[in-house]
């Protein structure tokens, strides 16, 4: 194939990058900040292919190019496909003309039956609250985890999490807000809605930012500051999220896929010649320690929690997050991809659990001399969720690009 039908092809294929994208939640590792330079490097090889997003985390890819290419958005976490069905999907709002008002009433009706089989469960925050009533307050919370709540069909939130990373109150309206979201399960817009009320859950929640750990009040300015988020309300949150939801999202008719597979079940599952972009863990966090709540509120299983984060038991590990493990997933994956003779770009970090030069050792070797593989890096400024000595770090981030060989 000439230089010149070459570069047709690819002025003919080129992809628009959509840059308004609707924030959803607080995320470790999001692409966001990134999303132009990884439209640009995906725009120097894509040739028409539809694009699968291996480890799609909060979806952002699919917001970015979702509106003219195939998807193929796939997270282990369920949430990510809360957002990925959010950013893809086919709206026509007119069908629901009074959709936010509709489901605050169904919300409000729960809230209002809790409060009335429990008139007690009253947790107020008042103006000089000292320490020790605060934290006794607190704790007063917390315990609710051991109550049966028999008589409420629908309490995941109060019984597990209040007085953690939010109030009872937050929690009552988190489950009343869930609740109603199950009236439009069979609609495309129950995504936006769950999209909306993890905004709220993000936004009102007293940790910094995810939920490895809630924080306690060890001295009046602690207290201070989680008293703050305590007495934010959920529903403004809410609302405002789908109300902007409403506005950015429309028609989308493309043929998108949304899976929530181990990353080889889904490189098993797409086509031959799918373009691939690969953003897996860095480092040995797992995602599911961070945001096992989301997972939860998706989910809404009653899981077993344990220990003072209230982890689901269920909690996925990944591959990539052990040094034990982390050499045979990155070779497992560039054998899948040469199997389906697809095109990848990999995003990794120079703070990662193995270094550039050992992952083009296993890309070279798993992919075979007729693979084409070249990197491209940018500064980056890593968000570290609110460690307050390191709020962000300066990183290298790597763009590993392997294509296959063109045939003629």
């Amino acid at each position: 194939m000439n230089t010149i039908i070459k570069q047709k092809i690819a002025k003919q294929n080129f992809l628009d990058l959509k840059t308004e994208i609707p924030h959803i939640i607080k995320y470790m590792g999001s692409k966001r900040e990134l999303i132009e330079f990884l439209s640009n490097s995906i725009n120097e090889i894509y040739e028409g292919e539809e694009i699968c997003d291996l480890f799609a985390g909060t979806s952002v890819l699919s917001g970015a190019l979702g509106h003219n290419v195939n998807m193929y958005s796939n997270d282990i976490q369920e949430y990510s496909a809360v957002f990925a069905h959010t950013y893809l999907g086919n709206y026509n709002w007119n069908d629901f003309p009074n959709l936010i008002d509709d489901i605050i009433e169904i919300a409000q009706n729960h809230v209002d039956n809790v409060k009335e089989l429990y008139p007690r469960l009253v947790f107020e925050y008042y103006e000089d609250i000292t320490l020790n009533e605060f934290n006794a307050l607190e704790l007063l919370q917390q315990e609710l985890i051991s109550q049966n709540f028999e008589d409420i069909e629908h309490h995941l939130f109060i019984k597990n999490y209040s007085g953690t990373y939010w109030s009872f109150e937050q929690c009552l309206w988190i489950d009343a807000l869930r609740i109603a979201a199950e009236e439009y399960l069979n609609t495309p817009v129950y995504y936006p809605i769950l999209s909306s009320i993890m905004f709220a859950m993000a936004y009102s929640a007293q940790s910094t930012g995810h939920y490895a750990q809630y924080r306690d009040a060890n001295n009046i300015a602690s207290m201070d500051d989680i008293i703050v988020y305590r007495n934010k309300n959920i529903l403004p949150y809410f609302q405002k999220k789908l109300n902007e939801l409403i506005e950015s999202t429309g028609k989308n008719t493309f043929s998108h896929q949304v899976t929530s597979l181990d990353y080889i079940d889904c490189l098993d599952s797409i086509p031959n010649g799918t373009l691939v972009y690969a953003d897996p863990p860095y480092t040995f966090v797992h995602y599911s320690r961070f945001y096992h709540a989301l997972e939860t509120l998706v989910r809404y299983d009653y899981p077993e929690v344990l220990f003072k984060g209230r982890y689901r038991t269920d909690r996925h590990q990944s591959p990539f997050c052990k040094k034990t493990t982390v050499v045979n997933a990155f070779g497992e994956m560039f054998k899948k991809i040469r199997e389906k003779r697809s095109k990848l770009l990999l995003s990794y970090s120079n703070t990662g659990m193995i270094s550039l030069d050992d992952i083009l050792s296993i890309a070279n070797n798993a992919l075979g001399n007729d693979y084409n593989i070249y990197t491209k890096e940018v500064d980056y400024k890593h968000s570290t969720m609110g460690r307050s000595e390191d709020k962000s770090r300066e990183v290298k981030e790597y763009l590993i690009i392997a294509t296959p060989p063109i045939n003629e």
